[in-house]
């Protein structure tokens, strides 16, 4: 590997993957699809120093972030990795939007589990990877 194909990861992760959400019962896709940032990423980079500034923001007088406001906050920076999505509800196309994919994750902590996985793995993001 030379520097340029360093550089070359991020900008690749960057474009995103597409992750297919899971049943949490059978394993098989629930229809939906979210294009995701990858680890390496600026979008990602952005979200972190957006995570910290968030909780900086939530912290009281001595410094102490509540765990309510964390799992706010948690939620909101994994949101930041969501790119895109091919989500419909009542038979017609969701656009995408930061609330919309907020409002998924919150639907269940299998929804959450599933990106947060695939955000965090470099393999998903590896040349190949499906």
């Amino acid at each position: 590997m030379n520097l340029s194909e360093v550089s070359n990861i991020a900008e690749d992760q960057d474009r995103g993957r597409w992750l297919d959400l899971l049943s949490p019962y059978d394993g098989k896709p629930v229809g939906i699809r979210l294009l995701i940032a990858g680890p390496d990423s600026m979008v990602q980079a952005r979200a972190r120093l957006k995570l910290a500034d968030e909780l900086a923001d939530m912290a009281d007088d001595e410094g102490r972030v509540s765990a309510e406001n964390r799992e706010t906050a948690r939620l909101r920076n994994l949101a930041r990795c969501v790119l895109a999505w091919d989500a419909t509800e009542d038979g017609k196309a969701v656009p995408f939007s930061f609330e919309g994919a907020l409002r998924l994750l919150r639907a269940g902590r299998w929804v959450q589990e599933q990106v947060d996985d695939f955000a965090g793995s470099r393999r998903a993001f590896a040349k190949g990877a499906a």
